[in-house]
């Protein structure tokens, strides 16, 4: 939720740092959120879970990746 309603909101997310104990939005928002960025119309539960598990997995290794450090990001901006 953290990093898709920064997207949303057009932020630079090269900066940003996730942070699992931060809450924020509601449980509708985070929802409608999910399922704004899905790609699929009228998903079911599983098809969210999988999305959400494989985003999660994607954001994970970004993270750890010295390709998209803030540092790196500086000579290699949009990469």
């Amino acid at each position: 939720y953290q990093y898709l309603s920064r997207y949303k909101r057009k932020e630079n997310l090269d900066h940003f740092i996730f942070i699992p104990e931060r809450t924020e939005g509601t449980e509708k928002e985070c929802l409608k959120l999910l399922l704004d960025f899905c790609g699929k119309h009228n998903p079911s539960w599983t098809e969210l879970s999988n999305f959400t598990h494989f985003l999660n997995f994607q954001l994970s290794k970004c993270e750890k990746s010295v390709f998209c450090s803030p540092a790196v990001g500086e000579d290699f901006q949009g990469f």
